[in-house]
C-alpha cells in the first residue's frame, strides 16, 4: 500500500469516496468533473486516505510550544500548518482562523483544543499539532488551561473525505491515554506512534463492532433500564465539534447503561440518520446542535435542544435530564402549544428581551427611514428660510415652509407614525405568533395617539402578546369544525375589543402620566444633570456593543426623537461611533500593542465608526476585554457628556457622518467625537501589553 503522503501532491482535487474492498477510501473516484483514465491512474498509484498521520506532516508537529496567549498560540499553529506547504494563502487561512474562533471557542476542555478552518486557502487538507508543557489560556470551555492543540486545515470542496480521518481524530482526543501519551510524548516518532497505535486499536473496534449485528448487540448490551436515547450533533463547520459530542455522549450512555443511536450532521453531511422506527421508540431525542436541524419530524417526542459543546462537557447531565423523562414535548412550528413549551425551557428576562428586540427590529426600519427623511425636510428648510426672521407662530411649521421640505416631512411622518405600531406588534407576534399582531398594532396606535407614548407601546406589546395567549387557552375545547375561524374571527374582534379597553382605561391613565413627567424632566434637563445623562448613555453603547445595554439606551435615544427630544439621540450616536474609532487609532499610533492582523483591521474600523457601527470592536474586545471594554467605554462617555453640554441634536437616528447635516451644531459635535476617539485611544494604548511580552 503507498502512504498518501508521497503522492498526494499528484492527486487533482474535486473527486469524491467510496468504500475499497480492503475498507479504505479512495482520493479519487470517476464522477462527472473525473474521468476513467484519471480513476486508473489514482488505482495505479494505490493513493489513499485512511490514516491520521496521512494528514499529519512531521514538519507540523511542536513539542515543545513556547506561547503565552491564545492569539500568538493560533499563530504559532497556522506557522506549523504553512510549513506543510498545504496552504496557498497563510493570511487568508489565518483571518478563517480567527473568524472560527469568533463564533465560539474551540477550547473543548480538559486541556484541548481544536482550532480549524475550511478555506479555499487550503489546498490539501492537513492538521498541525503542537504541545505546550506549563499550558495557555485558551478561553476553553472549562476553563482550563489548553496544553494541547490540533489544528485543521480543509479544502473548500465537495470532497470530504479527508473527514471520516478527523472525525476519528476527534473521538480518540476524548481518550484520557491517547491525550496523555501524546502530552508526555519525547519526540515527534514517539508522538506519531500513540497516534497509530490508539488508531489501530479503534479501527480494529470498529471492525468488530460493524461485522456484529448492531440491534442484537445493542440489546444483549442493554442494563436495567434498557431505554433508547437518540440525538443529534452539529457544529457550524461540521468537522470536529460534531464528532466530539457524539462519542461523548456515546461513552456516557454506555456507562449509564442505555441504548444510544447519534446522528452526526458534519461538513459531509447527515450520516447515521435516525429512523421513523427509532424516532417512535426513543425515551428522548438530544439536539446538541449550533446549525440548523431538520427538526419537525420530533413533533410530540421529548426533546432536549442545546449547544454542540454541551454534547461534550454536559453529556451525562443531558443523559440523566433523558432517562428522568422530565423532558417537554417537541411541537413543531404552528403548533398552538410551541410557543408555550419553548418558553418553559426559557428564563423569564431572556424572553422579555427576545420579545423586546423582534418588536425593536421590526420597527428600526421605520425609525430610520422616517427619521431621516424628516431631518432632511428640516435641512432643505433650514437652507431656504432663516428660521429667527419667522414670526413665532410660523415657526412651527419649520419642516413644512417649502414644497420640497413638506414633501419629505409628508412621506417621512407617515412612515416614522408605524413606529410604535410597529414596535407593539412584533413584541405580540414574539409572544402569541400571528394572532398578536393585529391586537398589538391595534395597542401601539392607541399608544401613539394618547400621552403613554413609547412606554404605552412597549406595555401594549406585551399585554397583547399574552392576550391572544390566553384566548388560545379558552378557545383550545372548541369543536373542531370552529378551528378555522379562531385566527380570523375570534382572537382579532374579541383581542382588539380587549387590548382597546385595556389601553384606555388602565394602561394610558399611569404610563400616560409617567411619560409626560419623563418628557418634561427631559426638555428641563440641562446643565450638569444632561452631561451626566449624556454620559450614561455614551457609556452603555460600548458596554456590549450591540447587546442588551447598548440596545437598549438606543431604544431610549429612539423613544425621545419620538417624544421630540433630539439632543439624547445625538449623545447615543456619537457614543456608539466611539469604540471603532478610539480602536483604530490605537492601532495606528501604538502600533507596538497590537498583532499584524489587528494593524491591519484598523482602517476598516474607520469606516465602520464613521458609519455607527459600532459591532466593528466586538474581535478586539472579544480578545481582550478587561483593556478594551473600559477604554471604549470611558471614550464613549465623554463623547455623550461633551454632546449633552455642546447641546448637540439629532433628529435621523442613524447613519453617522452620512447623516452629520442634520446635526445641530455639527462642528462641535465632530469635536465631541473627536475628543472622546483619542481619549478612548490613549487609555487603550496605556492598557495594553505590548505583543511581544503577552
Amino acid at each position: 500500500m503507498v502512504h498518501f503522503g508521497r503522492f498526494f501532491d499528484h492527486v487533482p482535487f474535486g473527486c469524491k469516496s467510496r468504500e475499497t474492498g480492503s475498507g479504505g477510501r479512495f482520493w479519487g473516484r470517476a464522477v462527472e468533473k473525473r474521468t476513467a483514465a484519471q480513476l486508473m491512474e489514482y488505482c495505479a498509484a494505490g493513493v489513499v486516505l485512511r490514516k491520521i498521520r496521512d494528514l499529519l506532516a512531521v514538519e507540523s508537529i511542536d513539542l515543545n510550544g513556547k506561547v503565552t496567549g491564545k492569539n500568538e498560540a493560533l499563530d504559532a499553529m497556522v506557522a506549523l500548518m504553512a510549513k506543510s506547504g498545504k496552504i496557498n494563502d497563510v493570511e487568508k487561512y489565518r483571518k478563517g482562523v480567527y473568524a472560527r474562533e469568533e463564533e465560539g471557542t474551540t477550547g473543548i476542555g480538559e486541556g484541548i483544543a481544536i482550532p480549524h478552518c475550511k478555506s479555499d486557502a487550503v489546498s490539501r487538507p492537513g492538521l498541525a499539532a503542537m504541545v505546550i508543557k506549563d499550558g495557555v489560556d485558551f478561553d476553553a470551555l472549562d476553563g482550563e488551561k489548553v496544553s494541547l492543540i490540533f489544528l485543521i486545515a480543509a479544502p473548500n470542496t465537495e470532497d470530504n473525505v479527508h473527514l471520516d480521518v478527523l472525525s476519528k481524530l476527534s473521538v480518540l482526543l476524548m481518550d484520557e491515554n491517547f491525550t496523555s501519551g501524546l502530552r508526555n510524548a519525547k519526540t515527534v516518532g514517539e508522538f506519531l506512534s500513540v497516534i497509530d497505535r490508539a488508531e489501530a486499536e479503534k479501527d480494529a473496534e470498529e471492525e468488530k463492532k460493524n461485522s456484529a449485528d448492531t440491534k442484537n448487540a445493542a440489546e444483549e448490551k442493554n442494563t436495567e433500564n434498557g431505554k433508547l436515547i437518540l440525538a443529534v450533533t452539529g457544529c457550524p463547520n461540521g468537522i470536529a465539534h460534531t464528532y466530539m459530542a457524539a462519542e461523548n455522549i456515546e461513552k456516557k450512555a454506555k456507562e449509564l447503561g442505555c441504548r444510544v443511536k447519534v446522528e452526526t450532521r458534519g461538513s459531509g453531511g447527515a450520516k447515521n440518520v435516525l429512523t421513523k422506527a427509532e424516532i417512535a421508540e426513543a425515551a428522548c431525542i438530544i439536539v446538541a446542535a449550533d446549525t440548523q436541524v431538520p427538526m419537525d419530524r420530533f413533533a410530540g417526542r421529548p426533546v432536549i435542544q442545546c449547544k454542540v459543546s454541551d454534547g461534550i462537557s454536559k453529556a451525562e447531565e443531558l443523559l440523566d435530564r433523558a432517562l428522568n423523562g422530565n423532558v417537554p414535548l417537541y411541537q413543531a412550528k404552528g403548533s398552538s402549544q410551541a410557543a408555550d413549551s419553548e418558553e418553559e425551557s426559557d428564563s423569564v428576562g431572556h424572553q422579555i428581551y427576545k420579545h423586546l428586540m423582534n418588536g425593536v427590529s421590526h420597527m428600526l426600519p421605520f425609525v430610520i427611514g422616517g427619521g431621516i427623511l424628516i431631518a432632511i425636510a428640516f435641512l432643505i428648510d433650514g437652507f431656504a428660510v432663516d428660521l429667527n426672521s419667522l414670526p413665532f407662530d410660523e415657526r412651527s411649521n419649520f419642516g413644512t415652509i417649502t414644497p420640497m421640505a413638506a414633501m419629505f416631512k409628508s412621506i417621512g411622518g407617515v412612515a416614522f407614525g408605524f413606529m410604535l405600531p410597529i414596535l407593539a406588534g412584533f413584541i405580540a407576534m414574539s409572544i402569541a405568533d400571528r394572532p398578536g399582531l393585529a391586537v398589538g398594532f391595534v395597542g401601539g396606535a392607541i399608544a401613539a395617539n394618547g400621552t403613554s407614548g413609547f412606554l404605552g407601546a412597549l406595555v401594549a406589546g406585551f399585554v397583547a402578546g399574552y392576550l391572544v395567549r390566553l384566548l388560545k387557552k379558552l378557545f383550545e375545547k372548541l369543536p373542531e369544525g370552529l378551528e378555522g375561524i379562531k385566527p380570523m374571527l375570534l382572537y382579532p374582534v374579541i383581542g382588539i375589543f380587549l387590548i382597546g379597553v385595556i389601553m384606555t382605561y388602565v394602561v394610558e391613565p399611569p404610563i400616560g402620566a409617567l411619560n409626560v413627567m419623563i418628557n418634561n424632566g427631559l426638555n428641563s434637563m440641562n446643565g450638569a444633570k444632561a452631561i451626566l445623562l449624556g454620559a450614561l448613555l455614551g457609556g452603555m453603547m460600548s458596554v456590549d456593543m450591540g447587546g442588551p445595554v447598548n440596545k437598549a439606551a438606543y431604544v431610549f435615544g429612539t423613544a425621545s426623537i419620538a417624544a421630540g427630544n433630539y439632543n439624547i439621540m445625538a449623545a447615543v450616536m456619537v457614543g456608539g461611533m466611539v469604540p471603532p474609532l478610539a480602536i483604530a487609532l490605537a492601532t495606528m499610533f501604538f502600533k507596538n500593542k497590537f498583532t499584524e492582523e489587528e494593524r491591519k483591521a484598523g482602517p476598516t474600523n474607520i469606516v465602520m465608526g464613521l458609519s455607527f457601527i459600532s459591532e466593528g470592536a466586538i474581535p478586539f474586545a472579544a480578545s481582550d476585554p478587561l483593556r478594551v471594554l473600559p477604554s471604549c467605554i470611558i471614550g464613549s462617555a465623554v463623547a455623550g457628556a461633551l454632546s449633552m453640554a455642546f447641546n448637540c441634536t439629532l433628529m435621523a437616528p442613524h447613519g453617522g457622518i452620512f447623516v452629520f447635516l442634520t446635526v445641530g451644531h455639527p462642528l462641535l459635535y465632530l469635536v465631541s467625537l473627536a475628543v472622546g476617539s483619542v481619549v478612548g485611544c490613549v487609555i487603550l494604548g496605556l492598557l495594553k501589553k505590548d505583543v511581544s511580552k503577552r
